[in-house]
């Protein structure tokens, strides 16, 4: 027998906007936890690449150890990435020094502050990547449970009228429409809950993460400018950069996660 206030008998009896604002609330959660779980992999995934690589990195006796160690460590991560502009950076301010070509806007201005912007554009690039989904989070997060409190408002206001048509107002009859109309805020809070804390703890993350790659760009910036400045360590750097962008066109054939591929 059939439950008079159970959630099969709200699905029932539920009109077009209700099912509509349950539909809402189906895909909101459907995408948000498609992103706690696809989005956690890729973190904790990034994570591991990028502990490997500093750790390669501090490790090496000279630059083209390093781009030997970018070659191994597979997809680029946030670090691996900042390196690899600030080695094309370098090769793109000495390719131009020696042909005499025209200079363009991007290549205008001191070798270090070339450098400068490369390793800048590097972390924005890298922000945008690291931030991808969180705008869907947050969005989620803020409207989910005024989308539950309009669907509960709409249920009670049909409830009541149900109730006045009939005549009887007693409090078996009230409880059962109003409790099943606040289904949807319970719904809305059940989407919204675990939106926020993924947004908080992705956000989290992200700080973490860039707060150590700005230290990791004054590192790389050290390291190059001298080689700018220093002939020995010119020839290092120019070598390096171009393994580096060898093998980055090499892997550019090969897929890799849209989420970390080298531009």
């Amino acid at each position: 027998m059939e439950n008079p206030m159970g959630f099969a008998h709200f699905l029932g009896n539920a009109d077009g906007v209700a099912r509509c604002v349950l539909a809402l609330m189906l895909i909101a959660s459907t995408g948000t936890w498609s992103l706690i779980v696809t989005k956690g992999v890729l973190v904790l995934r990034m994570k591991r690449r990028s502990e490997s690589f500093l750790a390669a990195f501090w490790d090496a006796p000279n630059l083209a150890a390093v781009a030997a160690g970018i070659s191994r460590n597979g997809t680029p991560e946030p670090f691996s990435h900042l390196l690899h502009h600030g080695f094309t950076a370098i090769e793109q301010h000495s390719r131009l020094g020696d042909s005499g070509e025209r200079r363009a806007l991007i290549d205008a201005g001191a070798p270090d502050e070339l450098l400068t912007r490369a390793l800048k554009r590097a972390i924005d690039e890298d922000r945008s990547r690291l931030e991808f989904g969180q705008t869907f989070l947050a969005t989620v997060a803020s409207a989910a449970p005024f989308v539950g409190l309009f669907g509960t408002v709409w249920g009670i206001y049909h409830a009541l009228i149900a109730i006045s048509v009939s005549g009887q107002g007693t409090l078996d009859k009230v409880a059962g429409p109003v409790g099943e109309a606040l289904i949807m805020t319970a719904a809305g809070l059940a989407v919204a809950i675990p939106a926020a804390v993924a947004y908080n703890a992705f956000a989290r993350a992200n700080r973490n993460t860039l707060a150590r790659l700005n230290a990791f760009a004054y590192d790389v910036f050290a390291f190059l400018a001298t080689g700018i400045k220093t002939s020995p360590m010119l020839t290092d750097a120019r070598t390096t950069s171009e393994k580096v962008i060898a093998m980055t066109r090499a892997q550019a054939a090969q897929p890799t996660h849209p989420g970390f591929a080298v531009r």
